[in-house]
């Protein structure tokens, strides 16, 4: 335990957390899932992720500069986006871009916000505040983003031919998307809802539980929940928003007629 009252993990307790890796691999083994690879792979890349991100936050937080702080942001906006793209191989190659724009100036709209309005940061851009809620925003919208997209996508190909018939009767690619537009906004906004109503009585997000276990009265650390819980879903609500109705229209041409899988 440190002078802050915070105990300090070692390398030990690492390899003793791995064991539930472990057991959750040779679960999987067992069941014959064929993903046991990808598992191992996956919770060794978080791991190796996590401690090149507290190596350098540790850098950046001793810094008193804006730039430094973009630039992780940037790079957290870019491996979003790019992993929103990978999801949806059959979205438009602009999906990338789309997405790290819409992410980018999405999140430091919000941490704005809450940094500068509503808890008094100064500066607003202090890292310490900045990365962990932009991280928080970014990664919950990614998620809803991507659901988003392949249900738009999926419901607009299997609505192809009653696409077509709408067109030719004159509607307006708006017209012909809107049903595919809100069930996919629904789709990625469901996740979102759930979350919010099981909040404080099945668990207790990763804001609130690491204020606890710094030591913080929980009374204390709930309202700063309550914050950080209602950004990540207005983040989520705008992003996928955002998204969806900018890339709908890729899927039709200039002239309004939509677009067969072999001309895309």
């Amino acid at each position: 335990m440190n002078e802050m009252g915070v105990i300090t993990v070692s390398p030990a307790h690492l390899a003793i957390a791995f064991g539930f890796i472990l057991a959750t691999a040779i679960l999987l083994t067992v069941l014959k899932l064929g993903v046991t690879r990808q598992y191992l792979f996956a919770a060794m890349r978080a791991a190796a992720q996590l401690l090149f991100m507290g190596f350098i936050l540790s850098w950046v937080l001793g810094l008193d500069s804006f730039l430094p702080v973009l630039g992780v942001l940037a790079v957290m906006t870019g491996v979003a986006a790019l992993t929103i793209a990978h999801r949806n191989p059959s979205a438009p190659r602009s999906i990338a871009p789309i997405a790290f724009i819409v992410l980018l100036v999405v999140t430091l709209l919000i941490v704005m916000i809450v940094s500068h309005i509503i808890i008094g940061i100064d500066p607003w851009f202090d890292p310490r505040y900045l990365i962990p809620l932009a991280g928080l925003i970014m990664g919950n919208a990614m998620s809803g983003v991507a659901i988003a997209l392949e249900r738009l996508f999926n419901d607009l190909d299997k609505r192809s031919d009653e696409i077509r018939s709408l067109v030719a009767l004159g509607a307006t690619p708006w017209e012909c998307a809107q049903t595919s537009i809100r069930d996919a906004l629904r789709a990625g906004i469901i996740p979102n809802i759930n979350t919010l109503a099981a909040i404080g009585l099945v668990f207790l997000p990763g804001i609130m539980s690491g204020q606890v276990l710094a030591g913080i009265n929980p009374a204390v650390a709930a309202p700063y929940q309550i914050i950080v819980s209602f950004m990540i879903s207005a983040g989520d609500s705008a992003c996928s928003s955002t998204v969806v109705i900018w890339m709908y229209r890729y899927r039709f041409a200039e002239n309004g007629m939509f677009l067969d899988s072999s001309v895309r």
